[in-house]
């Protein structure tokens, strides 16, 4: 009987830290996956927009359609990702402190009162870095790292 005894508590023990192992396993993944996506993104710029900082009320104004042209009078030209892109979410919980669905609520309301307009929504990554290094005074995001002649980082606090 005692051996019989022993083997179970043995066989318990070993799937309990089995399952131990798995949660801590998890838990180091998902602290991972949390901290590459916190600052995963930053908001970038064509070379033609002018230089200078900019405060945080002045880029949700800019990613809200609110201000529409650039300080040298230029047409602010503003381009995102799918509502549901992980990267519009990271982008625009991050770097607007907002959550995606009250910039969507922005946007509809000044459709649908006819005072502006949405911005212009593109589907990959690779679509928004060949639409901001190629159009004059554009602004949009990209995950962090990414170094194109092209366009630069948009300096903002």
């Amino acid at each position: 009987m005692f051996k019989d005894d022993s083997i179970l508590l043995t066989r318990l023990f070993e799937s309990i830290v089995a399952s131990l192992i798995k949660i801590i396993m998890g838990s180091l993944f998902l602290c991972g996956t949390l901290v590459s996506v916190g600052n995963a993104t930053e908001i970038v710029v064509n070379q033609s927009v002018p230089v200078g900082k900019y405060s945080l009320n002045k880029t949700r104004a800019i990613f809200t359609m609110r201000q529409r042209f650039w300080p040298n009078g230029k047409t602010i030209k503003v381009f995102v990702l799918e509502d549901k892109h992980p990267l519009h979410k990271t982008f625009t919980k991050n770097n607007l402190n907002m959550f995606p669905h009250q910039l969507r609520r922005v946007w509809d309301r000044m459709i649908f009162s006819g005072t502006g307009q949405a911005p212009m929504v593109l589907k990959t990554q690779e679509e928004m870095l060949d639409k901001i290094s190629n159009t004059p005074n554009a602004i949009g995001y990209l995950n962090s790292g990414v170094e194109i002649e092209k366009i630069r980082v948009f300096e903002y606090d």
